[in-house]
């Protein structure tokens, strides 16, 4: 299908990226699954290779561009090599994004340069045992210690890359930075992992993405310097909600390319695959789940795209954000769901791409949001 938002330096990234996902990526999945998690030195081939920040400042290592497609390029080609794992977008997009905004020009020489090399894996500390998609319930808190600095106190669940992570950034509650009568307050920090009183627990037996290291974490009076603030004081709230979208779009990104690549084998496999002296896709049943799949990912693409452009500009809404990421969740589940059944025996094994695509999609629906939370956020934007 051709697409019209990208140009001709977008499609040279593509082609790096793509020869960098077959060379360091592919041949490394499998012993990464068993091992359950990625080797680091695939982090710093990306960062040398120019992957990890395209649009951080020259200054730090990054590439300078300030063009959000480089980064559906990148996860749109871990897409389709079937894999979410190393989580690029995760450290490039979301805790980049609360870097690039929110960091201070001291933080920034101390952290990006690291960040960009890929020597410095970032991630984000958010939900908590009791605290998923109701981030205004966390207990993790921030209180003063009266000497300037402060203590976190409390445990995060779910954190992604968490063995790997060389640089936390962690949502608190903070209860003294609340103005009498107003909301509740968050503040958000930058933690390495050596801090004292910071414990990273044993990986999470997950049923799939294996390689996807993924942790919970505990604060027990961690002392916080005033430099390891990430923006204002309070206003925690505010920062991830501005970034939320961002976010949800880069999954919606990765999910409708999943969905199309394991669509494009499963074409391949029905005209190859024969029963009954025929192609399998010869078959009217098949040929409508094939036909059905195709208009429903082609609508997809319409929309993603356009929010893609829409974020490019500054102006994709939370409502849109919300919509892309449940739509293009659900459907790749759905449709990697449908082509596991065309595959028959043959889909049911971790050596086929619709077979790993269906242990790793699932997932997609739930992390950022769930799907009954995103349905909310776009119910509440209705005028009902």
């Amino acid at each position: 299908m051709r697409r019209d938002i990208f140009t001709a330096e977008h499609e040279a990234f593509r082609q790096v990226v793509r020869e960098f996902v077959a060379r360091e990526i592919t041949p490394n999945l499998p012993k990464w699954e068993e091992a359950g998690a990625v080797d680091p030195e695939v982090w710093r081939a990306a960062g040398r290779q120019g992957l990890l920040a395209p649009d951080m400042d020259t200054a730090y290592g990054g590439g300078g561009v300030d063009d959000y497609r480089f980064h559906v390029v990148r996860g749109e080609e871990l897409a389709r090599a079937g894999t979410l794992s190393p989580a690029f977008n995760l450290h490039s997009e979301v805790a980049g994004g609360y870097l690039a905004q929110l960091a201070t020009e001291e933080q920034k020489r101390r952290l990006l340069p690291g960040f960009c090399s890929g020597e410095l894996i970032a991630t984000v500390a958010i939900s908590e045992p009791d605290a998923g998609s109701d981030v205004a319930a966390i207990r993790t808190t921030l209180r003063p210690a009266g000497d300037g600095s402060y203590r976190l106190s409390g445990r995060k669940s779910f954190v992604t890359h968490g063995l790997l992570a060389g640089l936390f950034i962690v949502a608190a509650a903070d209860p003294g930075a609340r103005r009498p009568g107003g909301p509740a307050a968050a503040t958000l920090v930058a933690l390495r992992p050596q801090a004292p009183g910071l414990t990273i627990g044993r990986p999470l037996s997950k049923i799939g993405i294996h390689s996807l290291d993924t942790v919970e974490i505990s604060f027990d009076e961690v002392r916080v310097a005033q430099e390891d603030l990430l923006g204002q004081r309070g206003l925690g709230f505010l920062y991830l909600l501005r970034n939320l979208p961002r976010e949800r779009l880069s999954i919606a990104v990765t999910s409708l390319a999943l969905a199309e690549r394991v669509l494009e084998e499963t074409l391949a496999y029905c005209r190859d695959r024969r029963a009954f002296g025929q192609p399998i896709g010869h078959f009217q049943y098949n040929r409508f789940q094939l036909a059905e799949m195709t208009t429903a990912l082609r609508v997809a693409r319409a929309f993603t795209d356009r929010c893609v452009m829409a974020h490019d500009r500054g102006e994709l809404s939370v409502e849109e954000a919300s919509m892309t990421k449940w739509w293009n969740s659900e459907l790749c589940d759905d449709v990697i769901r449908r082509c596991l059944q065309l595959h028959g025996g043959y889909g049911f094994s971790t050596d086929s791409l619709v077979g790993r695509a269906y242990t790793q999609a699932r997932v997609q629906t739930i992390y950022g949001g769930t799907t009954e939370i995103m349905k909310e956020i776009i119910g509440q934007s209705l005028p009902l």
